[in-house]
C-alpha cells in the first residue's frame, strides 16, 4: 500500500501570525508535522510515500531530501511544484498511485496514531469486500468550513454536504484511503475544472464508487498559531 502527502500549501495564515517555518516543518511536541506523518506511514508498512511540496519553500524540499539521504531504506518520492489547489496537487501525485491502494492526506492533518492504525487495518479488510475507498471521519467539528457526510447504519457513504443535515452524523477528516479506480474520478473532475477536494469526494459518489466511513476519535487541522498548541495538547492525550 502506498501513501501520499500534500504539503504544497502556502500556510499563509500561519505566516501572517508570525510563524517563520514552512507549515510542513512546524513542530508538534518537538517533531515536524511532515516527519510525524512519514513516521506513522512507515509504521503502517508503507510501500512508498509520495510527497508534493511547493517551490516557494525550498527549505521543505531540502528537508525531505535530507530525510531521503538519512533513510535510504525508505521509499520516498518528492515532487516540487506550485499548484493552485489541493486537487491539483493530488493530480500531480496521481501518476505514482495508479498501481496500488493508497492513503492520501494533507500535511497538517492531526490524528492519534492508534486511530490511524485501526483505520488502515479496516481499509485493508474492506478491500476484500469490494470497497473502493474509506474516508476518515469525526464527530468533532473544529473546521471553519466542514464537509458533512451522510452515512447509513453500516457506515456506507451516501453523500457529502456543505451544510449540516439531519442525516449527517460526521464530517470529513481529510484522510482518504482509495483504490486506483478513484483516479478516474479525479481525472474527470480536473477535466471539468473542479479544484476542491470536496467536489472530488462528491464525484466519487456520483461515479458509483463504494465508499465507507471510518470514525476517528478526533481529527484536527493546523491553520492558525492557536491550532499548534491545541494539536500538541490533543496528541499528549
Amino acid at each position: 500500500m502506498k501513501f501520499a502527502v500534500i504539503a504544497a500549501g502556502e500556510g499563509a495564515r500561519l505566516v501572517e501570525e508570525g510563524v517563520a517555518l514552512p507549515k510542513p516543518l512546524v513542530l508538534l511536541n518537538g517533531e515536524p508535522m511532515l516527519d510525524r506523518l512519514l513516521r506513522i506511514f512507515f509504521d503502517n508498512d508503507a510501500e512508498e510515500v509520495v510527497i508534493i511540496v511547493n517551490e516557494r519553500h525550498p527549505q521543505t524540499a531540502a528537508h525531505v531530501r535530507s530525510l531521503m539521504a538519512e533513510h535510504p531504506h525508505r521509499r520516498l518520492r518528492l515532487i516540487v511544484k506550485n499548484t493552485p489547489s489541493s486537487m491539483h496537487s493530488f493530480a500531480e501525485l496521481s501518476p505514482y498511485l495508479e498501481n496500488a491502494p493508497f492513503c492520501l492526506t494533507t500535511v497538517d492533518t492531526v490524528f492519534r496514531e492508534k486511530d490511524f492504525r485501526d483505520y488502515i487495518s479496516a481499509f485493508k479488510t474492506s478491500l476484500a469486500e469490494g470497497c473502493d475507498g474509506m474516508m476518515g471521519v469525526t464527530d468533532f467539528i473544529d473546521d471553519e468550513k466542514p464537509l458533512y457526510i451522510h452515512t447509513d447504519e453500516e457506515m456506507n457513504i451516501r453523500g457529502f454536504y456543505d451544510r449540516p443535515h439531519s442525516c449527517c452524523r460526521f464530517i470529513s477528516g481529510g484522510i482518504y484511503a482509495l483504490t486506483p479506480r478513484a483516479l478516474r474520478t479525479l481525472s474527470r473532475c480536473m477535466a471539468e475544472g473542479q479544484s476542491r477536494m470536496r467536489n472530488f469526494q462528491r464525484g466519487l459518489v456520483a461515479d458509483g464508487l463504494k465508499l465507507k466511513a471510518h470514525l476517528f476519535s478526533k481529527i484536527l487541522d493546523v491553520d492558525h498559531v492557536t491550532d499548534i498548541e491545541k494539536a500538541e495538547h490533543f496528541l499528549r492525550g
